[in-house]
């Protein structure tokens, strides 16, 4: 069997149960479910300031510093695995996008999203793939509330299914490659 593409998948959100559950934490939850359904255990990287787990050919992420600081974390395990940014995938919220869209880019700017911005910051590139899921768009003046806000129970279905297609689209781009599953699930 071959390498997968992505050695290094990163699941953006903030630690701590304050934030368990919140929109901003869409990229933890899919890469909770990843680490779940390859039976893979967590272990705490402090002097990288995150949380690591294998998965198959991959090393699954969690920063732990922080939405707008998670670059630090992605950079120090990328540099001590010697993982090159092309073989980055980086999982997060978009209010952009409605609930439960999908988007799968190779590259690109950050868009407006701290964490994302940071990543690229810190690996000085911002030819990282990365997974966009949509959490709906805020009222005007509401972002912060929005995203730190947790899903409503209208909201748990279409909740449920994204984290289900994110799950394929990342399998499918792991084992088909990225426009193969950009085309499939954009």
């Amino acid at each position: 069997m071959s390498a997968p593409l992505f050695q290094l998948i990163v699941g953006l959100g903030n630690p701590g149960r304050d934030y368990a559950d919140t929109r901003h934490n869409i990229g933890f939850m899919i890469i909770d479910s990843l680490g779940s359904k390859a039976g893979a255990a967590w272990r705490t990287e402090k002097s990288w300031q995150t949380e690591v787990a294998r998965a198959g050919g991959s090393w699954l992420c969690k920063p732990q510093t922080y939405m707008n600081l998670s670059g630090e974390a992605v950079a120090a395990v990328a540099g001590f695995y010697k993982i090159p940014h092309e073989s980055i995938l980086v999982i997060l919220d978009d209010m952009a996008l409605p609930l439960g869209k999908l988007r799968l880019r190779a590259s690109g700017s950050a868009g407006g999203h701290n964490g994302l911005q940071s990543v690229i910051d810190h690996l000085g590139t911002d030819s990282v793939a990365r997974l966009r899921v949509g959490i709906g768009s805020a009222q005007p003046g509401e972002a912060v509330g929005h995203v730190l806000g947790r899903f409503r129970s209208d909201e748990k279905t279409a909740l449920a299914d994204a984290l289900d297609r994110a799950l394929s689209t990342i399998d499918c781009a792991q084992t088909n490659g990225l426009p193969a599953a950009m085309n499939t699930f954009n």
